[in-house]
């Protein structure tokens, strides 16, 4: 029997020091594979570490409450600080207007420059609010009390010194304060929109009233009157419009609600 050499045995079991020392190509570039496997794989669990999928939808700690800070920040906006300006003038609107009787045409003067003021800032912090998205429920709530409040004080100042006929008063106001209870009635079937007419409305009783609240003679007391009596006539008008519009956007809500419901119980 041929017998393996010793040298040929030992060879095959035990590796010499050179070939421990330099590894064959095959065997570098398998470890570089290796390397290049398992280098990504630590990469991304160190990125999962850092970055857990299940916190990638997650708002930061603290968005929360910063962002309440900014709603809350937001109330004092250059729009509502406008309408808040409104409100303060009303009650020196009142003062102005009474002071010394009610009948110096001076106090009169600045009571119409007080007036006037309430009335532009009424143009403009609407238009910055919805420009600018300034829009706030505190501006919601407050502009058409500032602007009610203004009108009605001029009103019924005028009517009190009798220089406007209180069913004058009564109309504007009720219509007013009609058309807004009507609006919180229907707006769970919509919103009615402002229409021209009741833009009109409005330009035209500022400055009908605003005629009044000054000490005029002559033939411009005569055109306030004419300016007054345009003032009433839009404000009947566009009031049964609104009326007209909340009927029809109730019935339209309605039958809305009532289509659907059909349509689930099918």
């Amino acid at each position: 029997m041929t017998g393996v050499p010793a040298s040929a045995a030992g060879g095959s079991s035990q590796a010499s020091p050179a070939s421990q020392a330099s590894p064959g190509p095959q065997a570098s570039h398998a470890a570089q594979t290796a390397g290049a496997v398992v280098a990504p794989s630590d990469a991304t669990a160190g990125a999962a570490a850092i970055a857990d999928p299940e916190d990638a939808g997650r708002p930061p700690r603290g968005a929360k409450l910063a962002a309440a800070a900014v709603n809350q920040a937001s109330v004092w906006n250059i729009a509502n600080l406008l309408t808040m300006l409104r409100l303060i003038l009303v009650p020196g609107f009142v003062a102005l207007m009474l002071a010394d009787g009610g009948y110096d045409p001076a106090w009169r003067a600045f009571a119409w420059a007080a007036f006037a003021i309430a009335m532009i800032t009424d143009l403009f912090d609407g238009h910055i609010a919805r420009t600018y998205n300034l829009v706030t429920d505190f501006g919601k709530i407050a502009d058409p009390i500032a602007d009610k409040a203004i009108m009605g004080a001029a009103l019924i100042c005028l009517s009190s010194l009798g220089d406007l006929p209180w069913w004058v008063t009564i109309v504007i106001l009720g219509r007013e304060l009609g058309i807004t209870l009507l609006r919180f009635l229907v707006i769970r079937y919509g919103v009615i929109p402002a229409s021209r007419g009741g833009k009109l409305k409005t330009l035209t009783q500022g400055v009908a009233v605003g005629m009044y609240v000054l000490a005029l003679t002559g033939w411009l007391a005569t055109l306030r009157w004419w300016v007054m009596a345009a003032a009433v006539v839009l404000t009947v008008v566009t009031g049964l419009d609104y009326v007209r519009q909340a009927v029809v956007l109730r019935r339209q809500g309605i039958a809305e609600r009532k289509a659907a419901l059909e349509e689930t119980q099918a």
